[in-house]
């Protein structure tokens, strides 16, 4: 939710309709969502106004504060042996890599390759040791090329992470100037 925040205020319906897009819904429930935002202000993680709407109702606009920006850096920092091994986690701080430095990139890039380097393993001893039928080979096959998939994209991230640390290095310098 408070990703959602990043690109500017918004509406808690808009806020609703989005979250629930990206997570599989259609939209998040109101039970889910204002709680959510309500804590939010409560912490000065957002702010929030009243504007109207365009049939004359109170809306309330939602912005992201800068400690709320720093809270969203602080969690999607955090990424251990648990959510390395989610890629639902992991695409989610892959998503977030525009707010998070460089050593954070890293440990997250790297915590990920080192769950998909045991998992690589543990497919590899089980092909050697079990001979599957037709169909749940072809099941091992495809999670093995999707391990190696990621791996490639995990080298990628890095390549882009590289790339954008001497681009923001360079800024800086022509800022200094």
């Amino acid at each position: 939710m408070l990703a959602l925040l990043l690109e500017g205020p918004q509406h808690g319906y808009a806020l609703k309709k989005r979250a629930g897009l990206i997570s599989g819904q259609s939209e998040l429930h109101n039970n889910v969502v204002y709680p959510l935002l309500r804590r939010f202000v409560k912490e000065g993680w957002v702010t929030q106004r009243k504007t109207g709407g365009e049939r004359g109702q109170t809306r309330v606009m939602y912005a992201l504060t800068a400690a709320g920006r720093k809270a969203l850096e602080e969690r999607a920092s955090v990424f251990g042996p648990e959510e390395a091994a989610s890629g639902e986690k992991f695409r989610l701080r892959v998503g977030l890599f525009s707010i998070l430095d460089s050593a954070a990139r890293a440990k997250i890039l790297d915590a990920r390759q080192r769950f998909l380097e045991g998992e690589a393993r543990k497919y590899a001893a089980m092909v050697q040791q079990i001979e599957f039928e037709i169909f749940s080979g072809e099941v091992v096959r495809s999670i093995r090329e999707g391990i190696q998939r990621e791996r490639k994209w995990i080298e990628r991230l890095r390549r882009l992470t590289r790339q954008d640390a001497k681009e923001m290095a360079r800024a800086k310098r022509g800022k200094q100037r």
